[in-house]
């Protein structure tokens, strides 16, 4: 009798252990009518999500520039460090979207011509399948986004495109685009945007450019999202974050702005991640 009590215990307890762990699909796809092909994408779901029937909180969190949909889980360590988060109760049980942007053309944009319309997909396609093809709360106040390098500017863009989408963003050691229009010239140069006219390319600049969103943002936008910024001190990228925060501050835009000691690393954005859920979760949580 003993023994079988013993057994019982340890199956239950292997259970538990189970039911604390979250999974991740990193192969995923799905077909684009806008970019004409298959488009991979990874989700983290939490460790309750095949034990419940609840609907989750979504945030969306983007890649840099030479990775694609497995980057946050292979170099991010996002199931360990979620699974962490939630399980001390730092972060609230979420679901975790992080799509490919680095096949095709490699970027969150389209570009100026609109023969290449990745953003176009992000939202008109891929937002709309994954929140009707897992249990996604489609709401404003349970949609967040973050992503590093590329994905940082990738955040800022959508959440400065779209504020009525997301409670929250955060982008970390961000790509904030050209910074002036001479910059531009030298960003459209390397991205192969050169064969666009000068009209094309000056309005994707105005579109793309971080700075001129933020000085351009109207007052009654100000605290449409709420905003972290993370960027390292060693970061080739702090000149334009710094800058950035300068214009929030000026245009008195409420934002939190962090430097840590650190590089363009994935030890940085590891230690990044938590603080992010943790933060997100601040507004998922009605706070």
């Amino acid at each position: 009798m003993k023994r079988t009590l013993l057994i019982i215990a340890a199956c239950a307890f292997t259970q538990l252990l189970a039911a604390q762990h979250g999974k991740v699909l990193d192969n995923l796809s799905m077909e684009s009518a806008i970019l004409k092909m298959e488009r991979k994408f990874a989700v983290y779901l939490p460790p309750d999500y095949e034990s419940s029937e609840r609907s989750y909180p979504v945030l969306y969190l983007l890649h840099g520039s030479g990775d694609d949909q497995t980057g946050w889980v292979q170099f991010g360590e996002v199931l360990h460090i979620a699974d962490k988060a939630i399980n001390e109760g730092t972060a609230t049980p979420m679901i975790i979207v992080m799509p490919d942007a680095n096949t095709g053309q490699r970027g969150y944009f389209n570009d100026p011509k609109n023969e290449w319309r990745y953003e176009d997909f992000f939202f008109e396609e891929l937002m709309p399948f994954v929140e009707k093809e897992f249990r996604i709360k489609g709401e404003k106040r349970y949609r967040a986004i973050s992503g590093l390098s590329m994905g940082g500017g990738g955040t800022f863009m959508y959440a400065l495109h779209h504020p009525e989408l997301f409670s929250s963003a955060c982008p970390l050691s961000a790509s904030c685009g050209p910074l002036n229009m001479e910059e531009m010239e030298r960003y459209a140069t390397r991205r192969g945007y050169e064969s666009g006219s000068k009209e094309q390319v000056e309005a994707w600049y105005k579109q793309h450019s971080v700075l001129e969103l933020i000085n351009d943002m109207p007052d009654d936008q100000r605290e449409a999202v709420r905003w972290f910024i993370d960027c390292g001190d060693d970061d080739f990228l702090f000149e334009g974050n710094s800058l950035v925060h300068i214009a929030m501050r000026k245009k008195q835009i409420p934002h939190e702005f962090r430097i840590r000691q650190g590089g363009h690393t994935w030890t940085y954005w590891r230690e990044s991640l938590p603080v992010v859920l943790s933060f997100v979760s601040d507004a998922f949580h009605q706070y």
